[in-house]
């Protein structure tokens, strides 16, 4: 990982202007309807996660974009040099009343290979790795336990440790507009996401919404 001091300077400027969902017809950008959530999630190349969320019940929007680095408003040639310390990720705007965090995180685990460090199958670099970015004590208190119950679960199926980092949300910088829906834009486009085949734990998943 790059040393903030050491990554690319970025800009001021945000190189998207957020607009439809190319999918879903609702606006990728904030303010969001009163009642929803947004939960940010890292599962290697950002085209595919996408569209695992977009389908997902309960969902209002989704976008690409980048999280958890150093790099002000970064473009995606520099996120792929791995300077700017961000991963490719998701941010997904959900209604609790229909769908809950926990079953976004079971979405997530299941979606990718958690086990790969700093990589998602043939994609290398620090920008796919498998992260959680939280906005709220409660999203982060379920994400770690989730995260220890499915390493168990793991390690159960012969498989090495979760390496998913949990963190706080920093700020999220939306990709360009091509990186937007792409899988729907580009129906035969490339999407490197396989899951290891181990389920979520069931019981991991109740409690309350949101």
């Amino acid at each position: 990982m790059v040393a903030a001091s050491r990554a690319l300077p970025g800009r001021a400027t945000p190189i998207l202007k957020p607009g439809l969902h190319a999918v879903l017809r609702t606006p990728i950008g904030g303010p969001f309807p009163a009642g929803t959530e947004r939960a940010i999630f890292g599962l290697g190349c950002f085209w595919g996660a996408e569209r695992i969320f977009w389908q997902s019940k309960g969902v209002f929007t989704t976008a690409v974009g980048y999280c958890g680095g150093f790099t002000p408003n970064p473009t995606y040639e520099e996120v792929c040099t791995g300077r700017t310390g961000h991963a490719e990720v998701v941010l997904v705007v959900y209604d609790p009343a229909r769908t809950s965090y926990e079953a976004l995180l079971q979405r997530f685990f299941e979606g990718h290979d958690p086990t790969q460090y700093m990589r998602q199958g043939n994609d290398l670099g620090t920008q796919y790795r498998s992260a959680i970015y939280t906005f709220s004590g409660k999203q982060r208190d379920r994400a770690v336990t989730t995260r220890d119950h499915y390493a168990e679960a793991l390690a159960a199926a012969g498989l090495g440790p979760a390496t998913t980092e949990i963190a706080e949300a920093g700020p999220f910088y939306y990709a360009e507009e091509y990186h937007q829906q792409y899988l729907a834009k580009n129906p035969g486009g490339y999407c490197g996401l396989g899951g290891t085949g181990v389920s979520c734990p069931a019981g991991v998943l109740g409690g309350e919404q949101g």
